[in-house]
């Protein structure tokens, strides 16, 4: 009887869900078709049951191969390891004998799905709801067939009504996750960056040193020496070059979108100015290039992200969660092959804004004792590292360069000495540069002697500037050691061919024409 068949159904589905902690993932009404899955440690137990029936073995075999198909073209959206239990509600079974089915069947391929099949037809109801049970419930499930037809209409009808409504609230509440908000912010945020742009390239350009610092780039020297730190917060809206900028907004179109429909915008804005900060502030520490750029805020937005893949981990994994992580792996990669790119803002900024995330919390999610640990985390990362950067940078040759390059601009010759003396003191390769600086503060002191040591010294080194050898030359020959200025002006104009003025020492010094 079709009523059995469906009262059995809708029975075992309700009480799945009930007293064995299944979820249902899909029902259809028409066919009488339900699917739940019970989750755990990453894996899926999935209980497929429809109201079906086959008169031969080959067309129950088609219809399992068909539901293989359906499985592995949803497979992200169960769990690592998959196993299928089939139950086949009808009254007949098979004219030819379908026994050997009842054997677990394995799918092909590296990460196989088991399937178990139950034919439930009416001469084999309890034999086949005892193997289901013995195979994978604890309890066993409680049923009456010899109940009234109503009694049955009414269960099958409750359960319906009950599935309905179940998985209507659990649609609602993924679309309520992935729209709380209305990306307002992330529009703002790109106009800004291009606006500045827009105003670098008209007062110097984008890519002029001079400018960025001029407009709030990220700037060691003057973060130490003048206290503006305030260029922490202000580099994260410059970028360099027409690239740089279409990237990084192209990323806060896809990506912010994303985190400030998530977030909501004031928390979306929250973390976004944190994370960049914090990028900020690493790359300060572990970085004494002139930088700029979103980049940090941007990695805070993958940040904020993985933060919510912590709090809906399987939504995650079935959403975004691999395209995430392939994209962060492959920004790291690369920007560990390329060395303009500051991957301390990167991975200062993936931290702080995964903490950050934490602080403010996914709505309509409150976890005071984490977003308290998270606040109390970033503010021990935000002044360890900088307190970190601090002296790292005073200990930094690459620091001290800048300094004395600042001092010498200045014409605070006996400055750029003291400097470049400590310079010298400390650990690194870039003392054939620093003698090279000293030598010109000697020279415009009109210290010659001093400074023929310091380029004699500077070009000792494996890494010399050709403008050591040019500065030499033009040192040999006031001594009137014309083969040594010779020799050194023949090395400059070797090593740069077009140094502002080699070709015509070249010339002067040796007599001679240089070869083109």
């Amino acid at each position: 009887m079709i009523i059995n068949e469906q009262y059995l159904l809708y029975t075992f589905a309700a009480d799945l869900v009930k007293n064995h902690q299944f979820k249902l993932v899909y029902i259809n009404h028409k066919t009488n078709e339900v699917w739940l899955e019970k989750y755990e440690n990453r894996s899926s137990k999935i209980v497929r049951m429809i109201h079906k029936g086959f008169d031969w073995k080959n067309h129950l075999k088609r219809d399992i191969s068909f539901l293989y198909q359906r499985i592995m073209s949803a497979k992200r959206l169960f769990g690592k390891n998959i196993e299928v239990y089939n139950l086949y509600f009808t009254t007949h079974p098979p004219v030819d004998t379908w026994e050997a089915l009842k054997r677990p069947i394995l799918s092909q391929g590296k990460k196989p799905i088991k399937m178990h099949v139950y034919y439930l037809d009416e001469n084999d109801y309890p034999d086949e709801i005892e193997r289901f049970q013995n195979d994978l419930l604890a309890a066993p499930i409680n049923y009456d067939l010899e109940q009234s037809n109503e009694v049955k209409e009414d269960v099958i009808s409750s359960a319906k009504q009950n599935f309905a409504y179940a998985l209507n609230n659990k649609q609602q509440e993924y679309t309520t996750i992935f729209r709380f908000g209305k990306p307002i912010f992330s529009y703002i945020l790109i106009a800004i960056n291009i606006l500045l742009f827009i105003l670098l390239e008209m007062n110097g350009g984008s890519t002029s040193i001079e400018t960025l610092i001029n407009y709030g780039a990220k700037y060691n020297t003057a973060i130490m020496e003048n206290g503006e730190w305030w260029r922490l917060f202000s580099s994260m809206f410059l970028h360099i070059g027409i690239l740089h900028l279409a990237m990084n907004m192209l990323a806060i179109f896809y990506l912010g979108i994303a985190v400030e429909k998530i977030y909501g915008s004031l928390r979306f804005l929250f973390i976004y100015v944190i994370a960049g900060i914090g990028g900020s502030i690493a790359s300060f520490a572990f970085s004494t290039s002139i930088s700029a750029g979103a980049s940090g805020a941007i990695f805070g937005l993958f940040g904020a992200l993985l933060y919510f893949g912590t709090v809906h981990k399987r939504l995650f994994f079935q959403t975004m969660g691999s395209s995430i992580l392939l994209i962060i792996a492959i920004n790291f990669v690369i920007g560990l092959s390329i060395e303009e790119i500051d991957m301390a803002a990167h991975f200062g900024g993936l931290v702080v804004g995964f903490f950050a995330a934490a602080i403010v919390n996914l709505p309509k999610n409150k976890n005071l004792k984490i977003q308290l640990l998270a606040c109390l985390a970033t503010i021990i990362l935000f002044f360890g590292t900088a307190y970190y950067g601090v002296h790292a940078n005073t200990g930094s040759q690459s620091f001290q360069l800048l300094k004395l390059q600042e001092y010498i601009d200045a014409e605070e010759y006996p400055e750029a000495i003291e400097i470049a003396s400590e310079a010298l003191n400390l650990e690194g390769d870039l003392e054939s540069v620093i003698l090279f600086q000293r030598s010109y503060a000697y020279i415009e002191l009109g210290e010659y002697d001093k400074a023929l040591v310091d380029l004699e010294k500077s070009t000792s080194y494996s890494n010399p500037l050709p403008e050591a050898y040019y500065n030499l030359a033009l040192l040999y020959q006031m001594d009137g050691r014309e083969d040594a200025a010779a020799a050194a002006i023949e090395k400059a104009y070797e090593m740069n061919p077009e140094g502002e003025g080699f070709a015509e020492q070249y010339e002067k010094i040796t007599g001679e024409k240089p070869l083109e």
